[in-house]
């Protein structure tokens, strides 16, 4: 399958370093996801248009889920979603049947769920943190994943094939506590980008269009915050949570209305586990602020 390519996805693929960074504006003021360089999104852009399913790989608040709104935004597709727990089953992925009524008469229907209607509509489909559900669950949708494009509704018998311009996009977090690797045939079936976290001049893009701080010292130390807390987690010093962007894109908008480091503390300090981890972040914050 080969998708006709809006305007907008077919100028960023051909467009100079010129047009490129402008691309990256529009992206930026839309409120889109900002790639820490564009390798990342034409690389997804171009598996997408191949009718390849690709898996977005990263820790924590890096912007997995905004990059998948934002390529579905690109393909001027709607997007389904799944997220996956241990709760996940096939009503969950597929749909499942009720009582309703037709002519003042009972009958049973089947109400779809968002594989179903992502491939009987032919937009996309978003998987989010797929290695949390039961490993025997998802293969329930490999040949949903597959070249074949097709699964059989348990619950109907129906053979659903998925239309035109129908992917899939999957998010996965590793290493987390609840989550299982994932099997080797399931991941075979993606092409994997691997999302880093945003930082520097995006960083400081991004906190400008997308939260009301407007203090630019004080977005450049919110930035510079980011900066440690990530170095701190490469070093092993601190959990991915702490360098999440969202928390921190909370944090600023926070430190519009009380002092930054009671913001970093709701945001960021709060929702960390140990109290070593604790101690490290406000004494970052404190030493900045």
């Amino acid at each position: 399958m080969n998708y006709n390519l809006p305007d907008n996805i077919s100028n960023i693929l051909e467009s100079n370093n010129r047009e490129t960074n402008e691309n990256l504006s529009d992206l930026i003021r839309q409120g889109g996801y900002v790639p820490p360089n564009m390798d990342l999104l034409i690389d997804a852009i171009s598996a997408l248009s191949m009718g390849k399913n690709i898996l977005l790989k990263g820790p924590t608040g890096s912007g997995k889920t905004k990059f998948a709104e934002t390529l579905s935004n690109l393909f001027n597709q709607p997007m389904y979603s799944v997220n996956c727990s241990v709760d996940l089953d096939a009503e969950s992925l597929l749909g499942f049947k009720t009582i309703g009524y037709e002519n003042e008469k009972q009958v049973i229907e089947f109400i779809p769920g968002p594989v179903t209607n992502a491939m009987k509509n032919g937009t996309f489909l978003y998987i989010d943190e797929v290695n949390m559900a039961k490993p025997e669950t998802l293969p329930l949708i490999n040949g949903v994943l597959d070249y074949r494009r097709t699964v059989t509704n348990p619950f109907t018998n129906e053979i659903i094939t998925a239309k035109d311009d129908f992917n899939v996009i999957a998010a996965i977090n590793e290493g987390y506590i609840g989550t299982v690797p994932l099997n080797e045939a399931l991941k075979n079936r993606f092409i994997v980008i691997d999302v880093p976290y945003i930082e520097g001049d995006l960083l400081k893009d991004l906190i400008q269009t997308n939260t009301n701080l407007t203090d630019e010292k004080t977005i450049d130390l919110f930035v510079k915050l980011s900066s440690d807390l990530i170095s701190a987690v490469y070093q092993g010093k601190l959990s991915e949570d702490a360098a999440s962007i969202r928390a921190l894109l909370d944090a600023c908008d926070l430190s519009t209305l009380i002092p930054p480091e009671r913001a970093v503390l709701r945001s960021i300090v709060d929702k960390l586990d140990e109290e070593r981890e604790k101690e490290f972040v406000k004494n970052l914050a404190n030493t900045l602020f």
